[in-house]
């Protein structure tokens, strides 16, 4: 079994649809420039309200990755 060091980043993902969504576009934007992501965790959810509503969710999370 490989020991493996991993380095975390703090991410937030926006989106009008819901958390999971948010969540997703975090990940799918950094996967562009951080490769071998691992794992993440949820830190914080907050969201933007319009005319009473939810105009759209904010989710910032860690995220794990495995260092070459």
């Amino acid at each position: 079994m490989n020991d493996h060091v991993y380095k975390s980043i703090e991410l937030t993902g926006s989106s009008e649809i819901g958390i999971e969504d948010a969540v997703q576009n975090a990940l799918t934007k950094a996967s562009e420039s951080v490769k071998n992501m691992h794992w993440f965790q949820v830190t914080e959810t907050r969201g933007h309200i319009v005319d009473d509503k939810v105009a759209h969710w904010q989710v910032s999370i860690k995220v794990g990755f495995t260092i070459e």
